[in-house]
């Protein structure tokens, strides 16, 4: 039977039905189709939530004849996306018509605190519906009712006709229809839930989502729910109770002031159930089978975007230029925005503050702190923005002589609590995961992150410059800012920021919440018009972000005994080390004094002088000494006790320093690398040497607790798997996909023997080739690695692209993309652009051609680890009492895990991270298990 045939037939006969009534037919339309045959998509968008998502979220744009354009500029972009990656076969744009609806005869009251639509917003409305009708796109205003009941039965009729339905929209209500063939997608963050991630978010099945919002209610539409009962409580009490219905049978029970809340509005609940139920028997004037995509009007399109300055969506039109974006420049300053940056000591100014959030659909926030370690830090303050220009700082820690009064912070942190708390109330961060990590040790869970404008700028160009606060608004909106040190001073005169004056203060913290909403609205736009980087932002940097927090907090146990055991034996072979230098030169000198080491490599034993530092003198650094111990013993003997000291200093003397309460919790950095890769400090734990024994050691000192274990889980040659992937070639495509020793099997290849020939000399040349060619040694380097001369190196290179050509077609190719685009990417979108690519200099521009051929593997490899590291933390957050996912160290994920439950994380673990990418060829993870890092490594 056809969808047309099986539409037709649909046509509710009433249009009131009990709440039991709609739920029982709902969840016969959503039973799974028995049909094999693929089924169709039905696209439903929530075209209201667009427009006010994208009016909020983006400035205040304008076109060249002073027209608003920002929410036209982002719903347009949000739908392109829609239709290039989704390319769903049914659509509607669902948009509120204007007028009373069933609901307001309901209830006099609902939605009467919403403000009316903004004037530059209402002024947007008539252009997008003409921009979305040209686009080819259905759109419903059904008067009487809202978009989110048209979407409701659209969902019902899509399933009824067999269809794939996809709600786009912010709002939480419609995750009620979720179900077998029926999911809610977020655009505008990349959220996508079906039933148990909506579970997973909200703490209840799709089923009771009604219930939790009638018990809820809504700020936003009026629906005036239980005092005091938030997220985790209704989701707590429909858990224990089951429904609704329930609840206030058990009314009578429930003890305390919240109790006391529950029983004033009994007889309001039921009416708040029917104002959020959606309605799926609208009678509408198409069917869900009746809105199939339409040929966009391309004349119109050409003529609606060249008028509101959409350049690169008329340039995919043939409009414009085709040529891809330059990197993001300089720009000016940006326009005079009024300041009210307020000091709030007063309670009913923070009253209307806090109103203020309440209302406002998304904003800023950051927290004045005692230290810059979020686990040892104590709050000092809050400050929030609402729109640039509109700010507020809130004092609560300040304690010097003559403090004026401040509102008590249990006070503040009550009154804050829900909104920090509420996943649909949008906020924005710079270097948010601090400010989470803060608020959690004082009981809140920070929910609704949506934006860290570190990461938005991290994302658009890693190289373009810092990405702290001070340096965006310099580089973004041409801004100099209040520095730290202009309010706390600098170096041993610096004061802890609760001895700032709280005026000063005020200004300082104001602003910084300012100037974060005022970036978000500058590069949040950017990143939607690049929709590679805007998924790279939502799906990759963002979630990745409260993982990262979680696992700072979590720590990794050490032991401080060994360590101080492993000091007193590296100070040993330092002294033996020195002994040696001494013995061999037949004087005492000091081997951390540059000029003195020079004086005896150079003058004394009469060495060549290899390079020389920026101030003329010669160097003393790692490489020369590498290249000077191949003719004399004193540089190894060097080397030698500089990597003693750096572990001494590093690590065993400072690790013990850095526990708390026997853990060690380093901190995480997403912006730093330019690949993507993550690091970390305070320690760094990625730098720990483990080609060496005392390195190793090291390592040893990382323990589990008794009953547990560590275990490691490492990518197998994980760059050379991209290189495959990304080469195509035949040869390296065949040897991973039968699991070969890849590097005996290059090396048969190389130099034409059957793997059981290849000697352990030919492998290693072989490995060299291999690894060397991603990070792009030339025959030099590969000559010096190898000890060979560099004709045999040239000919070893020479003899590796003739087996393996679509690798040298890979590279070339890659150069001359570098050089047209000026950025490579890694195989999710990530960019890393490339100044330097056809610089004058030969070593500037060589450097630039290295990273253009190993930015897109070594880029591809973090982006694969992040994914995985965002699914396994979906999977064992809610397990800590059983497994805690604790370091990532380059392609290495460190988890504690309980004894008794090791098989069973093993394999997901391994399960989870060999499925965190699609490649041409398998993704293959290394398990080890121990007692300590080195054992389980």
């Amino acid at each position: 039977m056809s969808l047309q045939k099986i539409a037709v037939k649909w046509r509710p006969g009433k249009r009131n039905m009990t709440y039991a009534n709609r739920r029982d037919v709902l969840a016969r339309s959503l039973s799974p189709s028995r049909s094999r045959v693929p089924m169709p998509t039905l696209y439903l968008i929530d075209g209201s939530s667009f427009l006010y998502r994208a009016f909020h979220a983006l400035p205040p744009l304008t076109n060249a004849h002073g027209e608003p354009t920002g929410a036209l500029f982002g719903v347009v972009n949000m739908l392109r996306k829609v239709l290039v990656e989704t390319k769903p076969e049914y659509l509607a744009f669902v948009f509120d018509a204007p007028g009373r609806t069933f609901r307001d005869d309901l209830d006099a009251e609902y939605k009467a605190t919403r403000l009316p639509m903004p004037d530059d917003l209402r002024r947007q409305v008539e252009p997008l519906l003409e921009l979305v009708a040209a686009m080819g796109v259905p759109i419903l205003k059904e008067p009487g009712v809202e978009a989110d009941d048209v979407i409701a039965t659209l969902a019902h009729q899509g399933r009824a006709a067999g269809m794939q339905v996809i709600i786009s929209t912010s709002d939480k209500d419609l995750t009620q229809l979720v179900g077998e063939g029926v999911s809610w997608l977020n655009t505008m963050t990349g959220e996508h839930l079906d039933a148990a991630g909506v579970r997973a978010k909200f703490g209840v099945p799709p089923e009771l989502i009604i219930d939790y919002l009638a018990l809820m209610g809504d700020t936003v539409d009026n629906v005036r729910g239980v005092d005091k009962c938030g997220p985790k409580t209704a989701a707590k009490w429909l858990a224990e109770h089951g429904s609704l219905e329930n609840v206030i049978a058990k009314a009578h029970t429930f003890t305390g002031k919240i109790g006391e809340n529950l029983r004033a509005v009994l007889h309001r609940l039921p009416l708040n159930r029917q104002l959020v139920t959606v309605k799926i028997d609208c009678v509408l004037p198409r069917c869900a089978a009746e809105l199939a995509m339409l040929a966009p009007d391309v004349d119109k399109l050409r003529v609606y975007y060249a008028r509101y300055g959409f350049r690169q969506a008329l340039a995919e039109l043939g409009g414009g230029s085709e040529n891809p974006a330059p990197p993001p420049v300089e720009v000016a300053p940006t326009p005079p925005v009024e300041k009210h940056h307020e000091l709030i000591t007063e309670r009913a100014d923070f009253e209307r503050w806090v109103a203020a959030l309440h209302a406002a659909p998304i904003f800023s926030f950051d927290t004045e702190t005692t230290s810059v370690d979020n686990q040892a830090a104590y709050l000092v303050g809050f400050s929030f923005a609402t729109e640039p220009g509109r700010a507020a700082y809130v004092p609560v820690g300040h304690d010097y002589p003559g403090t004026p009064p401040q509102l008590p912070l249990e006070e503040v942190l009550a009154a804050l609590k829900p909104l920090l708390e509420d996943p649909n109330k949008l906020k924005v961060a710079q270097h948010g995961k601090y400010d989470v990590n803060v608020l959690h040790r004082y009981g809140i869970e920070v929910a609704g992150f949506a934006f860290d404008t570190m990461l938005e700028s991290y994302v658009l160009n890693s190289t373009a410059t810092l990405h702290n606060m001070d340096a965006l608004a310099k580089k973004y909106l041409g801004l100099s800012t209040i520095l730290f040190e202009h309010v706390a001073g600098k170096g041993a005169k610096q004061i802890n920021f609760s001895q700032v004056g709280i005026t000063e203060a005020a200004q300082y913290s104001a602003e910084d919440a300012d100037i974060t909403l005022r970036l978000h609205y500058t590069l949040w736009p950017r990143l939607q018009a690049e929709p590679a980087l805007a998924k790279v932002f939502s799906e990759i940097e963002m979630p990745l972000s409260p993982v990262l927090g979680r696992m700072e907090r979590a720590g990794i146990l050490v032991d401080s005994a060994l360590l101080r055991i492993q000091s007193s034996e590296l100070g040993r072979a330092m002294l033996e080390s020195q002994n040696q230098a001494f013995a061999l030169v037949g004087h005492r000198f000091s081997l951390d004094s540059p000029k003195q080491l020079a004086q005896v490599l150079f003058e004394e034993r009469g060495l060549p002088i290899k390079q020389k530092t920026p101030g003329g003198v010669p160097s003393t650094n790692e490489e020369v000494l590498e290249e000077l111990a191949e003719l004399d013993e004193l540089p190894r003997i060097l080397l030698t006790y500089r990597s003693l000291t750096k572990l001494k200093s590093t690590y065993t003397d400072k690790l013990p320093e850095l526990t708390r309460s026997g853990r060690i919790h380093t901190c995480f950095h997403q912006a730093v690398a330019a690949t993507g890769r993550l690091s970390s400090s305070d320690p760094n734990l990625q730098n720990i040497p483990i080609r060496t024994a005392e390195g190793r050691r090291i390592r040893q000192a990382f323990i589990a607790p008794p009953g547990w274990k560590l275990l490691a889980a490492d990518y197998s040659q994980i760059e050379l798997r991209i290189m495959a992937h990304l080469s195509a070639d035949p040869g390296l495509l065949k040897a991973f996909h039968e699991g070969q020793d890849i590097h005996r099997a290059t090396a048969a290849e190389v130099f034409g023997k059957p793997l059981t020939e290849v000697s352990n000399n030919e492998r290693r040349a072989a490995k060299a080739i291999n690894f060397g060619l991603i990070y792009g040694m030339s025959a030099f380097g590969l000559a010096r690695n190898l000890s060979i001369s560099r004709g045999e190196a040239k000919d070893y290179v020479d003899l590796y692209f003739s087996r393996y050509p679509g690798v040298r077609r890979y590279m070339e190719q890659t150069r001359q993309q570098a050089r047209e685009q000026r950025y490579v990417e890694t195989v999710f979108g990530r960019r890393l652009y490339l100044t330097d690519i056809d610089a004058r200099t030969f070593n500037a521009r060589a450097g630039a051609e290295r990273a253009a051929i190993n930015a897109p593997m070594q880029g591809t490899a973090a982006d694969i680890i992040k994914r995985a590291m965002i699914e396994l933390d979906r999977w064992i957050a809610p397990l800590g009492h059983e497994i805690r996912m604790l370091l990532q160290v380059h392609d290495e994920l460190i988890f504690e895990v309980r004894e008794d439950r090791l098989d069973h994380y093993r394999d997901g673990i391994a399960q989870r991270m060999s499925a965190a990418a699609e490649l041409a060829v398998p993704l293959t993870v290394d398990i080890g298990v121990g007692n300590n890092w080195d054992e389980a490594h």
